[in-house]
């Protein structure tokens, strides 16, 4: 049976001969820069400003643009893939995210800077969309399981050494030292492609223009909805347009996907009740895992006044077990362990991490930190290990790409909107305490230089343990439903 779909690929792919290890390694590569620019380029923007004399909303959109186009052009590219070939998109992708990375490094304008990290971010979403469907496509079995493993350990050493890496070039050479090294990079991953070998899925080329355009639209217009919420306001006209007009496009585009003989998400991958499990899985692992990730520095550096070389060590126990859990992951699947206990253990600990969290008091010492950030990065970790390829083993072969870009959709998607949607509890919480919208918003980056900061810091704590129980909960309750959508047959079509 092996040897025939080796055949059939094989067919597929053309007459290039296919290297796995050099494929691995190039898509793994791939995926730990993509990582990198997501978490670390943030750590670049306060020198940016001055270097560029500018602030506010477009120094913002450094980061935010290209979060944005990434998670809203995954999906397009995974279907893409399919259509034109997993290599030809994976190249697409990687060279898209160069041309992005030169103009950022050499631009002397924001809202040149702006647009080039926009198609960074198209371009990222290319790399992460195709290079699921590539390890997909070139392993099977055990092998393929330990290569997804790779890939979420990957991922994992991207987010924990990004914002270090990035800090240190930073200091050392400047801001635009970090887009060069993205660029060093991107090209050698060019280079690397000359060793994977193509494939597809559908035979037909015909593009879904109607559900690519009304699927990047409204989902651009939702994310931006909920990027901006908490500055411009939830209530403003603006914010609430545009999450009308994305949720109309976005309706058109399920209407638009039911009609088309080729759509860019064919809708029976939703009605795949286990392949939406482990997608779910993902954006409940965000919730548990980027909220601490993302504002617990803010607030030890706040409350507890110490530097940000300190917060980096202390959150190196929170990053640390997904470089190396992810390995444990896939060893363990791959010797039967049931993959449903495995992924409910994951958000388990995950919410037990968080709910023992709520220890932080101002003056919180390493040690008291050590159980609960420990216990969050070992349950990301097993999840990182096993979720893509369980997710991949579902889907048919020709729509491996389709699924892929679905499932990180979500997976980008969802960090934007724990990021988003954490802060604003915070915020709204500290309101609600301290009497001041301004003042909240104050507390909640970090400043707290008043002569009240002893009053400031209980407040800031108390709406940190709220915000830690309800995600406590979300993770414990998602724990139970993602399990038995996991074990409990059901019918899809």
């Amino acid at each position: 049976m092996k040897r025939m779909e080796d055949k059939v690929i094989s067919e597929i792919s053309g007459q290039r001969r296919s290297y796995p290890t050099v494929t691995l390694i190039v898509v793994l590569v791939g995926v730990l820069v993509i990582a990198m620019s997501i978490a670390g380029t943030a750590v670049a923007v306060p020198q940016i400003g001055v270097d560029l004399s500018v602030s506010g909303a477009p120094l913002h959109w450094v980061v935010a643009a290209y979060n944005l186009t990434f998670a809203a052009f995954t999906l397009v590219f995974g279907s893409l893939a399919d259509l034109f070939g997993r290599r030809r998109t994976f190249i697409i992708g990687s060279a898209l995210f160069v041309i992005g990375s030169l103009i950022s490094a050499i631009s002397n304008n924001i809202f040149l800077m702006d647009a080039a990290r926009a198609l960074a971010g198209i371009g990222g979403a290319g790399v992460m969309a195709s290079g699921g469907a590539i390890l997909a496509t070139t392993f099977n079995g055990p092998a393929r399981m330990r290569a997804f493993a790779a890939l979420g350990t990957m991922a994992g050493v991207g987010i924990a050494i990004g914002p270090f890496l990035s800090g240190w070039l930073v200091g050392e050479f400047g801001w635009r030292s970090i887009f060069l090294i993205y660029l060093a990079i991107g090209v050698l991953i060019l280079i690397g492609t000359l060793f994977i070998s193509e494939s597809r899925g559908a035979q037909s080329v015909k593009v879904d223009w109607p559900g690519m355009l009304t699927f990047i639209v409204g989902f651009t217009l939702i994310m931006f909805g909920i990027m901006q919420g908490p500055e411009i306001g939830w209530g403003s006209p603006v914010i609430l347009t545009v999450f009308v007009v994305g949720i109309i496009l976005l309706s058109i585009f399920v209407f638009v996907e039911r009609r088309s003989t080729l759509p860019v998400l064919n809708l029976k991958l939703i009605k795949n009740t286990r392949f939406m499990a482990w997608c779910i899985s993902t954006l409940i692992t965000s919730v548990g895992f980027l909220g601490v990730l993302v504002f617990l520095p803010v607030y030890l550096q706040g409350v507890n006044q110490i530097s940000a070389e300190e917060v980096g060590v202390i959150m190196l126990i929170l990053t640390a077990p997904v470089l190396v859990i992810p390995q444990l992951g896939g060893w363990l699947v791959n010797r039967g362990v049931s993959t449903p206990a495995l992924i409910g253990l994951s958000l388990l600990l995950i919410a037990a991490g968080n709910a023992w969290l709520t220890v932080i008091h101002p003056g919180v010492s390493t040690s008291d930190l050590f159980g609960p950030l420990l216990m969050i990065g070992v349950g990301m970790g097993i999840s990182f290990g096993i979720t893509d390829g369980q997710a991949m083993s579902l889907v048919d072969q020709e729509q491996v790409g389709m699924a892929a870009g679905f499932l990180n959709t979500i997976r980008g998607g969802s960090e934007a909107l724990v990021i988003a949607v954490f802060g604003a509890v915070l915020v709204t919480l500290l309101q609600v305490r301290v009497k001041s919208a301004e003042l909240a918003e104050q507390v909640a980056a970090g400043v707290i230089t008043s002569s009240d900061s002893g009053f400031l810091s209980e407040q800031f704590t108390e709406a940190w343990q709220v915000t830690l129980w309800g995600v406590a909960a979300i993770c414990a309750t998602m724990a139970v439903v993602v399990y038995v959508m996991l074990v409990v047959p059901k019918r899809y079509s």
